[in-house]
This record gives structure tokens, C-alpha cells and sequence, in this order.
């Protein structure tokens, strides 16, 4: 196992170039260092930190091994400053060049990992092998990791297997409380590509196709670790039926400047948060006994 490769970027004025294109299309994510700046990160950090309006909307899906993946999620960017990042031009312009042609906001995750070993395992999945069954025909998407804290072996960083987009969707059955794509098939695929684990720095981020298959283990530090995922589905690839995220929308882009300018931290209107119940591909009452 081995680090991930690496790419730089001026953060004022980013710019997706061929090879972080061929990353993408080759290895199934790319990896951006210093994505956002000082300013944007910690504008987008006031907001999830610094109020208890994300806090209060958090809840816990169990790993089956005596810990919880917690987290919060909206359908619609909103007005925020997490909505001014989903929006700009260098996360939804990107992901638009990435996907080629038009797309809006599939949702946004906040995922918040507790410290000593509360927060729990994300297990070895494909995001489309869930997307899939929301009526998503094409693989047509892709999400973005992008940390709010120091990701780090240690506290549960983003695991992925390199490559393994390539093979297309991976069954998937729920396993405790989440999705876990087919043992045999993983480790068939573990034991032909790399797996690779993915340490960023807050304001880093890795931008990647919904059938790269990835993990994260439990937070064994005594810090938190928080991660914004903002995910994105192509216009074409509208679902073929109503479910608990969004039918296409049109998303209305904003400059990069926007991120760091938002002073509303306290307005989350129009964003729509997820209730887990609704939520047919994750089981919120599942028991934290092994599975």
C-alpha cells in the first residue's frame, strides 16, 4: 500500500489541467493539494463549525463493529458558504469538465468521525453501487472529499483502490447500517490494483468517479475529523425515478470568489436536509453488533 499521487493548483485561480484530467479518467480520482484557500476554508468552516445548525442535523449510521459513521446531508447547495463552494466555478465548473456536460448538485455530505474509536468505519464501496438503485442509469458522476480537519491514517483517512472504476459496478448489499459492494469481487480487485491511502491536509481535495471503490477506517486519535462531499450527477443522467435525492435541478454557478465573500452563516433555507428514514440505501437503526 502506498501513498496517492499529488497535484498542485493556485487556489485564486484554479485551473484543471490535461494531466489532472488523465488522473481522473485513468486512476478514478485526482488528488488537488491546496484546493481552497485559507480564506475560503475557514469561511467554509465557520459555518459547519461555529454554529449548531449542521451539528443539530447529524446523525449516526453503524459500521457493524461497535462504531457509528456520522453524518448530515442536503439536497440543495443553498446559500451558505458550503452552498457557495458547491456552486463555484472550480468545484461544479470542474466536475462539469470531469463528467463533460452540464450537471447539478446530487447532494452534499458533511462526515464527521468522533474521536478514541466512537467514530466508526466507512466499509469498501462504490458510491454508484447505491446511486444505482436510486434509478441513476449511467455512472455519470462523481464526488468530491474535501477536509475540514487533518485526514490521517490514524483518524480514518480515504482509502481507495486505484484503478478500480475500470471495473465497472460491484454488487452491493447492506451490511449493519451502510452499503458494502461483494467481498469476493473486492478482494479479486484488491489483489490486481493498488490500494492506496489518501492523507490531506484541511482545504485539500480529491475529486472522484462514483465507481472507484473506497473506504475509511475508524478515528483512533484523539482529535475529530470532519470532511465536506459534495456529490454530482450529469444533467443527462436525470433518474428514471423520484427517490430521496434530487431529480435534476439546475445549478446556478457562482465565481470562485463567492466562497470566501458569503457572510450568511446562519440562513440554510432551501437546502433541504435528509431525513434518515427516508434514506433506502443506509439502515439508521441497525445495531452496532459485528456484522
Amino acid at each position: 500500500m502506498s501513498a496517492a499521487k499529488v497535484f498542485s493548483c493556485d487556489p485564486k485561480n484554479f485551473v484543471l489541467t490535461d494531466e489532472m484530467k488523465q488522473a481522473y479518467e485513468e486512476d478514478g480520482y485526482v488528488f488537488i493539494k491546496g484546493f481552497l484557500d485559507k480564506e475560503e476554508l475557514e469561511n467554509v468552516r465557520k459555518t459547519v463549525e461555529d454554529t449548531d445548525l449542521f451539528k443539530n442535523r447529524v446523525y449516526g449510521v453503524s459500521d457493524g463493529k461497535g462504531g457509528e459513521s456520522r453524518l448530515t446531508l442536503w439536497s440543495h447547495p443553498g446559500s451558505d458558504p458550503t452552498g457557495m463552494l458547491a456552486r463555484s466555478e472550480k468545484v461544479a465548473g470542474t466536475s462539469e469538465k470531469l463528467l463533460g456536460g452540464e450537471v447539478y448538485h446530487y447532494h452534499t455530505k458533511l462526515m464527521c468521525k468522533d474521536p478514541r474509536g466512537v467514530g466508526g468505519k466507512h466499509i469498501w464501496h462504490q458510491d454508484y453501487g447505491y446511486w444505482y438503485k436510486n434509478g441513476c442509469l449511467f455512472p455519470d458522476m462523481l464526488s468530491l472529499f474535501i477536509p475540514i480537519d487533518p485526514c490521517r491514517k490514524e483518524n480514518g483517512c480515504l482509502q481507495v483502490i486505484e484503478g478500480s472504476h475500470k471495473c465497472g459496478r460491484i454488487d452491493h448489499d447492506l451490511v449493519a447500517g451502510q452499503q458494502r459492494c461483494n467481498e469476493e469481487r473486492l478482494q479479486e480487485v484488491k489483489a490486481k490494483l493498488p490500494h492506496k491511502f489518501v492523507e490531506m491536509d484541511p482545504g485539500d481535495c480529491l475529486f472522484f468517479h462514483c465507481n472507484l471503490l473506497h473506504c475509511s477506517d475508524s478515528n483512533l486519535s484523539e482529535t475529530k475529523r470532519w470532511v465536506l462531499i459534495p456529490a454530482y450527477n450529469k444533467a443527462s443522467n436525470n433518474p428514471t425515478k423520484i427517490h430521496h435525492h434530487p431529480c435534476y435541478t439546475p445549478l446556478h454557478k457562482v465565481p470562485d470568489s463567492a466562497i470566501r465573500d458569503c457572510r450568511n452563516y446562519t440562513d440554510l433555507s432551501g437546502k433541504e436536509f435528509l431525513d434518515p428514514k427516508t434514506d433506502k440505501t443506509t439502515d439508521v437503526t441497525a445495531n452496532k453488533s459485528p456484522a
